[in-house]
């Protein structure tokens, strides 16, 4: 039987801290699953998938850091699509610009979410 994936998006103030983004890397290693952060400025924008546990982990993990102006934008929840393998390699990948992030949320097909989400959509 596929294993459903999870996927989860945070806002922050922002994001330049190296060693927290050092922490998340190490994180998102541990745990196998897939971050894309937007990093250097406001707003900060983490997007995670992987199993349930490591999302909800993932997310837990982001919480202790403690982030200005954290946001849970989406709980992690069930990824539409089941697959059996996802489709990005675990391990954290950052984009400098909200429009790098935004042709990522595209690539996956997921621009409709992450614009709901981010309280864009029209």
């Amino acid at each position: 039987m596929p294993m459903p994936f999870f996927h989860t998006l945070i806002r922050t103030h922002h994001i330049t801290s190296r060693k927290k983004v050092a922490h998340l890397r190490k994180a998102a290693d541990q745990l196998s699953c897939y971050a894309l952060l937007r990093t250097g400025g406001s707003p900060g924008l983490m997007y995670c998938k992987g199993s349930e546990e490591a999302v909800r982990e993932w997310v837990s993990t982001v919480q202790r850091l403690r982030y200005m102006d954290f946001r849970l934008l989406q709980r992690p929840v069930v990824i539409e699509t089941m697959t059996t393998q996802p489709d990005e390699k675990s391990g954290l990948v950052e984009v400098e610009t909200v429009k790098e992030f935004a042709a990522a949320m595209e690539q996956r097909k997921l621009t409709s979410w992450w614009k709901t989400a981010m309280e864009w959509a029209s």
